[in-house]
């Protein structure tokens, strides 16, 4: 019985300190294979990344990379998806055209004349 517990508890430790460039990277539009590891690789070699981001993404990359190849399977799935339709800035900036279309005002898709808002 005291295997299985260690077992669920090396498994719910695993979880916690999983990759999180690999999971935010996974949130939005499909970014490719490993691409949290790339996220981080970049982040690193970034001029803009402070001294004291770069040991946590130190630490995050090899976590990242074992995120990446569990998640590769999901990511085979979404290679033949639609980029830009996963995107939510894709999915805002279409919705914001669509509102600009139908209404002449960006953003709430109303309109502003106070004749038609029965004032």
């Amino acid at each position: 019985m005291v295997p299985i517990k260690k077992m669920i508890a090396t498994g719910c430790l695993l979880l916690t300190t999983n990759g999180c460039s690999s999971v935010a990277s996974h949130t939005g539009a499909d970014q490719g294979y490993y691409s949290g590891t790339r996220a981080n690789v970049d982040m690193m070699k970034s001029e803009d990344t402070s001294w004291a981001m770069i040991p946590l993404l130190a630490i995050d990359l090899p976590l990242s990379a074992a995120m990446d190849t569990l998640l590769l399977p999901y990511d085979y799935l979404r290679s033949g998806s639609d980029k830009a339709a996963a995107s939510p800035k894709a999915r805002i900036q279409h919705d914001e055209e669509q509102n600009l279309a139908a209404s002449g005002n960006p953003g709430q898709g109303m309109a502003t004349s106070p004749t038609s808002a029965g004032l």
